[in-house]
């Protein structure tokens, strides 16, 4: 199925990797989201379970073992192009994950891969981060009280 300019809804799925008072970002290394900062994540393959492939994910993006917990939010991320078509459209499934192996590095779809503090979410400048993910960044924080 193509992504750009689907005939349907694409499932995808997020991790959100928190430590401390960290979050695991990466920096997207192709469209939609291109050069901006997000969660490690992608489509799922013809398949596969959420579960599966948001351990897939986080280890293409980021290097790392991650064992999904639990649901964060579910939602949709739609994009239109200047003439008002759908360019992008995905359900997306943010899951708080908890790293069980690996070495951070980037690879696959990111261009970057680093954690971050809480704090940094709302830096303006330093990381071009949607709100939408910030959002999703944070309930997990509560989630994890």
């Amino acid at each position: 199925m193509r992504r750009e300019y689907p005939e349907a809804p694409i499932v995808g799925v997020g991790a959100v990797i928190l430590h401390e008072n960290q979050v695991l970002i990466i920096q997207r290394g192709q469209e939609p989201l291109k050069g901006e900062w997000s969660l490690p994540g992608g489509a799922l393959e013809l398949g596969e379970t959420l579960e599966q492939g948001i351990r897939r994910e986080v280890l293409e993006e980021t290097g790392l073992s991650a064992e999904p917990l639990q649901v964060v939010e579910v939602f949709d991320r739609i994009v239109h192009d200047e003439a008002g078509a759908v360019r992008f459209h995905y359900v997306l499934v943010d899951f708080l994950c908890s790293v069980t192996g690996g070495t951070l590095c980037c690879a696959s779809d990111a261009a970057a891969a680093r954690w971050i503090n809480r704090e940094e979410l709302n830096s303006h400048g330093r990381y071009r981060i949607a709100p939408f993910t910030i959002a999703v960044i944070e309930k997990a924080f509560r989630l994890q009280v």
